[in-house]
């Protein structure tokens, strides 16, 4: 598709910004305007589908990440509005055939990642994991469009009939052993793909937390109170009491939302921290609430290292101080080093890969200077001179990584050099 006047302007304003480095300069060209060039479809209903590069169907959660650092050109463009605006009418409507799916097809083709998942596919579904997250970006991307871009007509009766239907969700998996009717079981070799217990997942403790099957990464969670997860319904659960107050005067539903808020972060504060022998208090990234954590961070978003990125808690705090010490050492079981890069990665991908999405989200949350110029630099230097950035990578080897295209670390890096030119770090 033809881009759209706003972002042609700042690509030529950029070029002029990055001509001291020829290299960054096409890296950023490249990467800025992915989504847009490559894996986005307006649809005849007026809404937009944005898959996510490789992959033919629409993730929830990448989708969003996909088009976020468009949303402050969008407020005096309206070529910008129709496709974000339209995206959000697309992510609204795929709320309300199904809260516990990720990924969606474009049309009801009934393509499936695999067809024999027993977890009651429907046609629309392109793999039904269900993933907290999912759900708070699709708040989140509206609530930061509404704010940004000062728009007001993604608001209609299937918006709030989608807000609805997520607090509802998250509030039932406050108790999934007892209320959720949710279920997953993927005939696999690979654990992290399927849940155990018949589908159902490992028993967990009633903790005020929200109940997740899968992770940011689309791997199963080990224990089933994803802290990061949490945080981020925190933040959203906030967003949504707002919405609800201010736009569909329904003071019962932001009740319910602020309520439910404050649930959560209590059983964040009193079961989601350990006090770590080498670190001191640290977040944990998952929890049962029977006194079992897994700890460890994941190069997916959100992640304990993302937790300012999603608006938690600032990168001042003390408490994400020490966890991010501790994410990025190798008391990580998923941080590695090599001769090129040092970083986050992920069970997802090979072991020893790291993430180029990690790479960007340590500089987007670092408050050191030199720090972020190492990163944009790593990064830099690791697109195997594809132009693009990838998923996992060899620390040893750039050549060797996962997925040519994916169009969310790529955004993701954009989003970088685009703070980094306004910090006057590039």
């Amino acid at each position: 598709m033809n881009l759209p006047a706003s972002i042609t302007r700042y690509l030529s304003e950029s070029d002029e910004r990055l001509a001291h480095h020829p290299k960054l300069q096409k890296l950023f060209r490249n990467c800025f305007p992915n989504t847009l060039e490559t894996t986005t479809k307006l649809l005849d209903d007026g809404t937009t589908f944005v898959f996510t590069g490789d992959i033919p169907a629409m993730w929830l959660r990448d989708s969003t990440e996909q088009v976020r650092h468009y949303i402050p050109f969008a407020k005096e463009d309206p070529e910008l509005q129709r496709i974000i605006g339209g995206l959000i009418a697309r992510q609204m409507f795929y709320v309300n055939i199904d809260p516990y799916t990720n990924a969606f097809n474009e049309t009801a083709s009934d393509k499936h990642y695999r067809d024999t998942d027993d977890c009651q596919l429907n046609p629309w579904m392109w793999e039904r994991k269900y993933e907290l997250d999912s759900l708070c970006f699709v708040v989140q991307l509206a609530y930061m469009y509404w704010k940004e871009a000062g728009q007001t007509g993604i608001f209609d009766a299937a918006c709030y009939q989608a807000l609805t239907s997520i607090v509802h969700v998250i509030r039932t998996e406050q108790r999934h052993g007892e209320q959720s009717p949710y279920y997953f079981v993927r005939q696999t070799l690979k654990d992290t793909e399927t849940l155990q217990n018949n589908g159902r997942g490992m028993p967990v403790n009633y903790t005020g937390m929200s109940w997740s099957g899968f992770r940011p990464s689309d791997d199963s969670c080990e224990f089933g109170y994803n802290i990061p997860s949490n945080m981020f319904a925190v933040v959203i659960l906030g967003y949504i009491r707002e919405i609800a107050s201010e736009i569909y005067k329904d003071e019962r539903l932001a009740a319910q939302a602020a309520q439910l808020r404050k649930e959560i972060d209590f059983g964040i504060r009193t079961y989601g921290i350990v006090n770590h022998p080498k670190y001191g208090r640290i977040y944990a990234y998952e929890t049962d609430g029977y006194g079992n954590y897994s700890l460890m961070d994941d190069a997916g978003t959100p992640g304990l290292l993302s937790i300012p990125y999603i608006g938690y808690v600032g990168v001042e705090d003390p408490i994400y101080q020490n966890t991010r010490r501790f994410a990025l050492s190798f008391d990580n079981p998923f941080y590695f080093e090599g001769q090129y890069a040092k970083g986050i990665g992920s069970p997802h991908t090979p072991g020893g890969y790291v993430w180029h999405m990690a790479l960007s989200m340590q500089a987007l949350t670092a408050d050191n200077e030199e720090e972020i110029k190492q990163l944009i630099d790593m990064l830099i230097r690791t697109d195997a001179d594809t132009g693009y950035m990838h998923e996992g990578f060899h620390p040893d080897n750039p050549s060797d990584f996962s997925r040519e295209w994916f169009a969310w670390s790529n955004s993701l890096f954009a989003t970088l050099i685009s703070k980094a030119m306004d910090q006057g770090l590039v």
